[in-house]
């Protein structure tokens, strides 16, 4: 039993000189610390590795350390001419620009009524005078398909940036409000209307942001951020004008802005021979 316990209390002794050492401590800090390190970075490597595995059922890979991939590419759509085939196509009334010369307004004026009303979008005809079938110029919602009883079949199209396109002078529509239409999609035939019976069978088209009306000639194969883009001419006021119809209510289309300064020149100087002709017999009744 002694034996015993001198060989117990030798290896306490020893036990107790190996800790009395000044680099034992120092020592078993330094591998605890390693041992924790490297088990922290163990177990963030794993996780990571999990995450960039990830893959959905379609087998799309799935990571939680990138942002959402976002289509920078998409394709943008040009302002088109609103028939299936633009070449079989011809503008057959102008836009009218108030900066234009004078006989570049003259063929951009609509007679109706008895007055000269300055157009404001393009009228299209086809190259051999028969219908044809309208397109939308751009893809976009449908804000307005209905007959107007001087106007044809209206259809009114909503784009991004307050742009609108409309169609007017239209024999049917094929459309509803409401509808998305992509663009070439067909949405009504070329008809006869009230206002402009000098263009025969055509479709009225407009291109409009806020409310403003833009020459669509400039900006055909354009995209519709062109409209904001360009240093486009802002339209006169008299564009904003607008014609009473049959049944005394305000047209709905921006065709009729009857002004002033689009009265023809006959008008204007018969009005002027009349003022001489008054002058001259006011001259000769005097005593």
């Amino acid at each position: 039993m002694r034996e015993e316990e001198k060989k117990r209390t030798s290896q306490g002794s020893k036990f107790q000189q190996f800790f009395r050492k000044k680099w034992v401590f120092p020592a078993i800090y330094l591998v605890s610390a390693a041992v924790i390190l490297t088990a922290v970075l163990w177990y963030q490597a794993i996780r990571n590795n999990d995450a960039n595995d990830l893959s959905t059922d379609d087998g799309t890979d799935v990571s939680y350390n990138e942002d959402q991939s976002v289509e920078v590419n998409q394709s943008v759509e040009n302002f088109k001419m609103p028939a299936i085939d633009p070449d079989a196509v011809k503008v057959v009334t102008n836009f009218y620009d108030f900066n234009a010369s004078e006989k570049e307004q003259e063929t951009a004026l609509v007679f109706h009524n008895n007055t000269y009303h300055p157009n404001q979008g393009i009228d299209i005809a086809s190259n051999d005078g028969k219908a044809f079938e309208v397109t939308a110029s751009l893809s976009g919602t449908v804000a307005k398909a209905e007959k107007d009883s001087l106007l044809g079949y209206v259809v009114e199209i909503e784009h991004e940036n307050g742009v609108k396109t409309i169609y007017q002078s239209l024999a049917d529509t094929k459309v509803q409000v409401g509808d998305k239409v992509k663009q070439g999609e067909i949405i009504g035939q070329a008809g006869k209307n009230q206002f402009n019976k000098d263009a025969g069978v055509h479709v009225h088209f407009e291109i409009r942001k806020d409310g403003k009306a833009y020459n669509p000639l400039n900006y055909m194969d354009e995209p519709l951020t062109s409209l904001t883009e360009k240093s486009v001419e802002e339209p006169s006021d008299g564009a904003a004008q607008k014609e009473d119809n049959k049944d005394g209510e305000e047209a709905t289309s921006d065709e009729t802005a009857p002004s002033d300064e689009t009265q023809p020149d006959e008008e204007q100087s018969q009005s002027k021979e009349n003022s001489e002709q008054e002058k001259s017999d006011n001259s000769t009744t005097k005593p």
